[in-house]
């Protein structure tokens, strides 16, 4: 004789949501990282960019660095400036300083990521940075 109830018992159904529970939980944590990953990433590239451009502005203008960010864009170097990737009202955005020689750094959210413990360009704030300097 076969049964013809073939429900689930409240035990099975609390022990599925269970388990699923836990793998949602473990995906979201290592999805939230690998996006501080990216982020992280996209700033390093950023600020390489940024060193390029400043070279290039260095060697066609009389061996001077750019005075500011509007001048990378002005001149033809860069597009247009580079913004965080958690967009300029949520981050740190990118900070450009110069007096002879430049100094360009953006704050990373990964430690292990920056290359500065702390603001190595002398500005006010401090903290986990990745930073690009003058290479001339």
């Amino acid at each position: 004789m076969i049964n013809k109830n073939r429900a689930f018992t409240l035990f099975e159904l609390l022990v599925s949501i269970s388990i699923i529970g836990i793998l949602v939980a473990v995906a979201s944590t290592a999805y939230g990282s690998t996006q501080r990953k990216a982020r992280d990433s996209r700033r390093m590239e950023d600020m390489n960019a940024i060193q390029k451009a400043a070279e290039i502005y260095y060697s066609t203008h009389s061996y001077n660095y750019p005075p500011a960010e509007a001048d990378f864009v002005s001149s033809g170097v860069l597009q247009q400036w580079p913004v965080d990737p958690k967009g300029s009202g949520t981050s740190t955005p990118y900070v450009y300083n110069v007096g002879g020689t430049y100094c360009a750094c953006a704050a990373v959210e990964n430690t292990a990521t920056g290359n500065s413990s702390d603001d190595a360009c002398s500005f006010a704030a401090s903290g986990d940075y990745y930073c690009v300097r003058s290479q001339q």
